[in-house]
């Protein structure tokens, strides 16, 4: 992420110059090949296994200097690029505009070249929450699925809720939140709009002892499994017919997820939060007009089958004239 701040910071300030005629920037396709040649060095020190602890030593020393012969060129550049954008300043809104998008790539380079310091040069540990792992989307997060093959995406969680008709009543963008946060929100906001429903089930990872009894007060039912090992009261709800019931029907929302991914949803090409809230709120509606479509269709094909087997049963139909 740091070479890609560079890049926009290189490619993005040398065009600025050519067009305020500044002569700064000329060799702005050479210094992206070294800061990319920098890069590439820090990388391949890593790789490679040292079997005696003095050479272990010394491979992380290289690895420590390649790591530092990056992040200072980088921070040269960087500083040179502030230099730069101090020298324009002919008034123009558009040029402004511009300055304004190079320094926020210039930000997102001084907080990957601290980041990179503090976890290879000084040896910490980088917390969860001052990572970012996408400087073109920040909202960007790093999703961890636990499924065989594909255990991690960057991306942001979408929780649904979905009717007995594969209709999606209603879905909540999950920024920075778990499944067990959201759970009596997206109910609570659901059962507004549909005052009717009464029971929904979830997975096991919206469960918690709160939620078990903060969802009871909105539902007839609630279908939420426990975690871990369960109480011998906990096992007899759970082994009830109805949950049993209600938790065999729970896989088909695995379809509609399935089915918004195919058509579209697996990738988002609106920029910003709220461009990737507008295309998810489309992909829905989408999902919706084609299931009610499909549910018409449906219908026409059991209503011509059943005139079809209606005439068939009386036969033909035969006139005589006198």
């Amino acid at each position: 992420m740091l070479l890609d701040a560079l890049r926009k910071v290189i490619f993005l300030t040398a065009a600025l110059c050519e067009e305020n005629k500044l002569t700064d920037w000329r060799q702005y396709q050479y210094n992206f090949r070294c800061m990319k040649q920098l890069m590439r060095k820090a990388q391949n020190k890593k790789r490679g296994a040292a079997r005696s602890e003095e050479r272990k030593q010394q491979k992380e020393e290289e690895i420590k200097e390649a790591h530092q012969n990056y992040i200072f060129s980088a921070q040269n550049l960087l500083e040179k690029a502030k230099a730069t954008l101090l020298k324009i300043n002919n008034g123009s809104l558009v040029t402004e505009v511009k300055k304004g998008v190079i320094e926020t790539f210039i930000k997102h380079g001084e907080r990957q070249i601290n980041q990179i310091e503090r976890r290879v040069i000084l040896g910490e540990v980088i917390p969860h929450e001052e990572k970012v792992f996408s400087i073109f989307e920040p909202h960007t997060e790093w999703v961890v699925k636990g499924k065989v093959g594909v255990p991690v995406e960057l991306g942001l969680r979408v929780g649904l809720i979905e009717d007995h008709y594969q209709f999606i009543l209603h879905h909540h963008v999950m920024e920075k939140q778990t499944d067990e946060e959201i759970a009596v929100g997206i109910t609570q906001e659901t059962t507004k709009r549909f005052p009717n429903l009464c029971q929904v089930s979830y997975d096991r990872g919206f469960h918690s002892s709160k939620n078990q009894e903060d969802l009871g007060k909105e539902l007839t039912h609630v279908i939420l499994p426990r975690k871990g090992k369960l109480s011998r009261q906990a096992q007899a709800l759970e082994d009830e017919e109805d949950f049993i019931k209600a938790r065999r029907q729970h896989s088909g929302v695995e379809s509609v997820i399935n089915a918004l991914e195919v058509h579209g949803l697996d990738f988002c090409p609106d920029h910003g939060i709220k461009g990737f809230k507008a295309y998810v709120a489309l992909a829905i509606v989408g999902y919706n007009v084609g299931r009610l479509g499909s549910v018409l269709k449906l219908k026409e094909e059991k209503l011509l089958k059943r005139y079809q087997q209606k005439f068939r049963a009386r036969g033909p139909t035969i006139k005589c004239a006198a």
